[in-house]
């Protein structure tokens, strides 16, 4: 089923990460019988480029286009200091965040690549209430990868794969890596 990647093996091909993606599609609209009160926000980089697809995926299914946006939560994360010279990693590169539609009173769902330890969900959480008041706050996730060191729990999971922490999971997206997968690396 996964072959050889670097020193790694492939977890999802590109089938099989499509297939995914219509899974939440899917159980996000089951979710949402009002969908014009919905709206997907994708966190940089890649959530922001699979909360396009799956807004393209729900209007594939339903007809009804959902208002999508991007989040940058660069300064908002409590790994990165800018007035240290010890940082935990190196300066961000910010991107400019894109909501072009009131979120007060919306049901948002923050859409990201992987879910670790909680701390880039914490950081997005904390932006998304910068821009105004949703009505809730939803999570999907293409790999949950555990180890959480906050108590955040994704509503939409496209993957749960139990991994050691000195384990990798890249997801390389077409858009970006030009190839559609994921890839478990060994922390050797």
């Amino acid at each position: 089923m996964s072959a050889p990647v670097a020193s790694g093996r492939v977890i999802l091909d590109e089938d099989q990460l499509g297939r995914t993606l219509r899974r939440v599609a899917h159980e996000i609209v089951e979710k949402h019988a009002d969908l014009d009160q919905l709206a997907l926000v994708g966190i940089y980089t890649r959530g922001a480029l699979l909360a396009e697809r799956l807004r393209d995926l729900i209007e594939q299914f339903t007809g009804r286009s959902v208002p999508t946006g991007a989040l940058d939560i660069s300064f908002y994360r409590d790994d990165v200091t800018l007035r240290s010279e010890q940082r935990a990693h190196p300066q961000p590169v910010v991107k400019a965040t894109r909501l072009d539609f009131p979120i007060d009173g919306r049901s948002v769902v923050l859409v990201d690549d992987v879910l670790y330890t909680g701390r880039t969900i914490r950081a997005a959480i904390e932006a998304l209430f910068d821009y105004g008041r949703p009505r809730r706050v939803q999570l999907a996730v293409l790999v949950d990868r555990g180890h959480r060191e906050l108590p955040i729990r994704p509503d939409y999971v496209g993957k749960n794969l139990p991994t050691a922490r000195n384990e990798r999971v890249n997801v390389n997206l077409l858009e970006v890596d030009e190839i559609d997968r994921i890839v478990l690396l060994s922390g050797e």
